[in-house]
């Protein structure tokens, strides 16, 4: 069976994740991490993707993203990754790949799934057992959003800015959200979803999504998917 086109679209929030050739650490000091987070932040800036959350893990890394143009995420990951894996070979002084072949993702509903996406990122850490508390990860976007440290990779989505009415308000809310966690229910979704492609919200959005684009966007869409194109 024909392997289908990742989902992506302009304008909605992404959840993307990479991981490492077998799951082989893709860092081996911070100053990997920190690279990964530069070369973002410029590719970011120059296909105009905004990022709104991530965690660099040891063997693989995720990201919460929206592109403004259709080609926007993949010209990101593109260059990200091959510009990663060169830098990482030299350090390391190794030879051939590193990625787990081409990244994952999925498109969320925004209202329904963008701050528990966010959460489900910054909790990744203390689910893995390396901090006990969120805050106390250095490799993610948590402390941007507490009020930690300002990180200039990151643009809050507009759902942030609604947490409160000011920086600090908005930063409370945000810290109480992730103290808080998600359920399992939500934390099964969104795994699964980025793993298998396919679009995660609610059926009357998933079903607006299918509208635009000729791509399955959920494994019960049975069949051809229908064009959507008006016959002129």
């Amino acid at each position: 069976m024909a392997r289908l086109p990742r989902l992506t679209l302009s304008g909605y929030p992404h959840h993307i994740i990479q991981r490492g050739n077998n799951r082989q650490p893709i860092f081996a000091s911070n100053a990997d991490d920190q690279t990964l987070l530069d070369l973002l932040d410029e590719n970011a800036r120059k296909f105009s993707v905004a990022i709104h959350a991530y965690v660099l893990m040891g063997n693989h890394f995720h990201l919460l993203a929206t592109p403004q143009t259709a080609d926007g995420l993949p010209q990101l990951m593109q260059a990200v990754g091959r510009r990663y894996v060169r830098y990482f070979n030299d350090t390391q002084q190794r030879t051939g790949t590193l990625w787990e072949g081409r990244y994952k993702s999925t498109l969320i509903q925004a209202e329904r799934y963008l701050l528990a996406c966010m959460v489900y990122i910054d909790l990744n850490p203390v689910r893995a057992g390396l901090v006990t508390q969120a805050r106390d990860y250095p490799w993610s976007s948590h402390g941007h959003y507490t009020g930690q440290r300002i990180d200039k990779l990151i643009t809050p989505h507009p759902l942030v800015w609604a947490l409160g009415n000011t920086p600090f308000a908005r930063e409370a809310a945000y810290a109480e959200l992730v103290q808080r966690g998600i359920n399992p229910v939500q934390q099964t979704a969104l795994t699964d979803s980025v793993l298998r492609g396919w679009a995660l919200g609610e059926p009357d959005f998933v079903a607006d999504l299918q509208k635009r684009t000729e791509r399955r966007v959920t494994k019960s869409t049975a069949g051809r998917p229908v064009s959507t194109r008006k016959i002129q």
